[in-house]
């Protein structure tokens, strides 16, 4: 028995080393999730170009919050920005040396930010002014987009005299984006608004920006918590999922402290905890009958100072395939790799529950999931009724060991070490090879 623990543990090390070496911007359950970024000259002027620069979020699951995107990038030449529509330079810059018409930033490595709602409309353009909020792709394509346009002096006045600016960086709103270098692509073309006429653009190239969660955290940002009908145990988040309360870099405040007396003093403003995370997801298996199973999920904030506006939730269960019914939640259903269908995005109906409130009496959103049952597949022995995986706003959650989850009277409780031990085995082959590819 301890020979085998021993084995799982060494099996378990080797494929959590791999999974940091190759995984740093690649999501298994979205393996082309991304921001692109286009931009696209549509005209020349005496020192430059008038482009626009549009931002896509094809990621299926992760939005970006408020307060939203800021885009920067180093320019190749000592070009400026003689003005700007639909976004901002944060910063001006030294501008000293032009009289007269002064541009809108003279920084050689600008940082752009959207503008808020409600500017006047001189100052918009299409998909602009939202305050850098980004809507995932899965959750409403129409809001995934944000563009503005921009005038650029001192660079090139054609194709072959125009440099590509360098060193993208995406904050989307924090850290955890890596961006490519340009790379020139055919140009873009456009259609008249009543689709008879067809234009191109001088010149475009395109960024990629891709998001891996261990560059914003070594530790995860959510947890999940079990329980069910058959078993009085609850399995709680594990413990310091997101950090422990001695650590000097995580501070909290106890749950019937003034809040109002603690907000100088500290800068965190998280509920003390066992798990120490902003978010839990609870998952209970509510009741079981003839041709239907059910499962009551809840989602708890446990950060005084923050709200999750367009939250996302994804799970990973093999009866995700059959879900009858979802009472509180919008649902859609992910068909991974063309085959697999056992992943689902959960998130709010708009103006309803879309917006999960900071931690205290409201700070929880809920729903129950209604399930088909498949008869040759359907089980509650060994978790089976547990989820796989669980994302909250795109980052996968802490869940608790196998071990501990509640298990069936009269029967023993599951172990990894014999069943899950192969299982594992392959998925290193298989990561290994992947990990080849790139």
């Amino acid at each position: 028995m301890e020979l085998d623990k021993l084995k799982f543990s060494i099996v378990l090390t080797i494929f959590c080393a791999m999974t940091v070496l190759c995984a740093v911007a690649y999501d298994p359950l979205d393996p082309n999730g991304s921001i692109n970024i286009k931009w696209d000259i549509l005209s020349w002027t005496p020192d430059g170009y008038v482009a626009v620069v549009s931002m896509n979020n094809f990621q299926m699951y992760r939005q970006i919050m408020s307060p939203g995107w800021t885009l920067g990038w180093t320019w190749a030449k000592k070009e400026v920005i003689w003005s700007m529509v639909g976004a901002q330079a944060t910063d001006q810059g030294d501008c000293s040396n032009f009289k007269g018409n002064i541009p809108h930033c003279c920084k050689r490595n600008p940082t752009v930010i959207d503008l808020l709602h409600g500017v006047p409309k001189t100052q918009q353009y299409s998909d602009c002014c939202k305050g850098g909020v980004l809507a995932s792709w899965g959750q409403d394509p129409t809001a995934a987009v944000s563009s503005f346009q921009l005038s650029v002096g001192l660079s090139g006045t054609s194709n072959t005299t125009v440099a590509l600016p360098q060193n993208f960086f995406l904050l989307g709103p924090g850290p955890g984006y890596t961006c490519s270098a340009a790379t020139i692509v055919s140009p873009s073309v456009f259609f008249s608004s009543d689709g008879q006429r067809k234009t191109q653009a001088m010149m475009t190239w395109t960024v990629t920006c891709s998001y891996s969660q261990m560059l914003v955290s070594k530790n995860p940002s959510c947890c999940v918590s079990l329980s069910s009908f058959y078993n009085s145990k609850i399995t709680p988040c594990p413990s310091c999922s997101c950090g422990c309360q001695n650590n000097e870099n995580t501070s909290c405040v106890m749950s019937n402290s003034r809040i109002s007396s603690v907000v100088e003093a500290s800068t965190s403003m998280l509920q003390c905890t066992s798990h120490m995370c902003p978010i839990r997801v609870h998952w209970h298996v509510k009741a079981n009958y003839k041709e239907y199973w059910r499962v009551k999920i809840t989602v708890t904030n446990f950060n005084y100072r923050k709200n999750f506006t367009q939250w996302t939730l994804v799970a990973q269960h093999p009866n995700l395939n059959n879900v009858t019914r979802v009472y509180s939640f919008l649902y859609k259903s992910f068909m991974l790799f063309n085959t697999i269908n056992d992943t689902a995005m959960f998130y709010g109906n708009k103006n309803k529950n879309d917006m999960l409130l900071e931690a205290g009496q409201n700070g929880n959103v809920q729903s129950e999931i209604l399930f088909g049952k498949d008869m040759s597949r359907y089980t509650l022995e060994h978790g089976w009724g547990f989820p796989s995986r669980i994302y909250f706003n795109g980052d996968e959650c802490m869940m608790p060991p196998p071990d501990s989850y509640p298990f069936l009277p009269n029967s023993a409780p599951f172990s990894p070490t014999a069943s899950s031990t192969p299982a594992i085995f392959l998925i290193l082959i298989l990561l290994a090879l992947r990990c080849s590819l790139f």
